[in-house]
């Protein structure tokens, strides 16, 4: 297959192909491509989803989240980018700028294209159900859903880029390491004539070599015989990164709301910043339950 496919197909190679994609991104060979695949992928992807959801309350509301819902998540991954690529940085990862723009596009693209897969679904309940809560809460699922599914990605890339650099830094560390051999000591015979070695070992007929154990195995060498400078980044790290995009996220789609608009109140760009994304949540499962 390709490595630089066109539109929507990129999809299809990140689901199909993952493993080469993260040798694409490993080896940083046509990021710029790629990254433009995927960022106009998900933005097409969102833009469509936004039309879904805004289509709840009036057809200038669906316009309105056709832009502002691939807005939310290009604007969550420009604030966190530079925290992630910095923390990576002190941690250990070598992670260039471009690798970690196209590192993180991945889940991304992965959310944008599965969150437009549900759009029949939601498009169904939306025809078939007058409930708005029921509506915002179905959703607002999806949306979740599709996001833990993407971010799995995320943590999967780190991971092949981690055991990459691991790899490396073992190898160059082992050569560095490793002592110039010594020449074997010439044996006499018995009338000072040169002998042939003999072979030390179980069959041998010689003496077992200093420190030889028959049944001894190699230690597989880890992260702990590097130096600091050369271990792979923690993914500790990536998953301290990842809540702090949820909630980075969660807050700025509180900021850019209203998405879907609510039947009862006239079409508005944005809404006065009061309350909490997590307690207009609760409060629309609260009025769901009670109707």
């Amino acid at each position: 297959m390709s490595n630089s496919p066109g539109g929507l197909l990129i999809i299809e190679r990140l689901l199909r192909d993952r493993d080469g994609v993260w040798r694409q991104i490993i080896d940083e060979r046509q990021l710029g491509s790629i990254s433009l695949q995927m960022l106009a992928s998900s933005s097409l992807s969102f833009a469509l989803y936004g039309v879904v959801l805004g289509a709840s309350h009036s057809w200038v509301q669906a316009a309105s989240s056709f832009v502002k819902l691939p807005l939310l998540f290009l604007a969550t991954l420009a604030i966190c980018l530079p925290t992630l690529y910095l923390f990576n940085l002190v941690f250990g990862a070598r992670l260039s700028v471009m690798q970690a723009v196209t590192l993180i596009l991945v889940p991304i693209t992965v959310t944008a294209v599965l969150t437009l897969a549900f759009a029949p679904i939601s498009l169904f309940f939306l025809i078939t159900s007058n409930s708005y809560s029921f509506f915002k809460l179905l959703n607002v699922a999806i949306l979740v859903l599709t996001a833990i599914v993407g971010l799995r990605f995320l943590t999967a890339g780190m991971t092949a880029f981690n055991e990459h650099q691991l790899k490396l830094a073992l190898v160059a560390s082992a050569v560095e390491k490793e002592p110039a051999p010594e020449p074997a000591p010439a044996l006499v015979g018995a009338n000072g004539a040169a002998a042939a070695p003999v072979p030390a070992g179980p069959t041998g007929d010689g003496v077992l070599a200093v420190g030889w154990e028959p049944y001894a195995q190699p230690r597989r060498p880890s992260a702990a015989d590097l130096p600091p400078g050369q271990r792979p980044a923690s993914m500790t790290l990536l998953y301290i990164w990842i809540g702090l995009f949820g909630f980075v996220g969660t807050q700025l789609a509180w900021t850019l709301r209203p998405f879907f608009g609510s039947p009862d109140e006239p079409f508005a760009v944005f809404r006065d910043v009061n309350g909490t994304f997590y307690a207009d949540i609760l409060t629309t499962i609260g009025r769901l339950i009670a109707g």
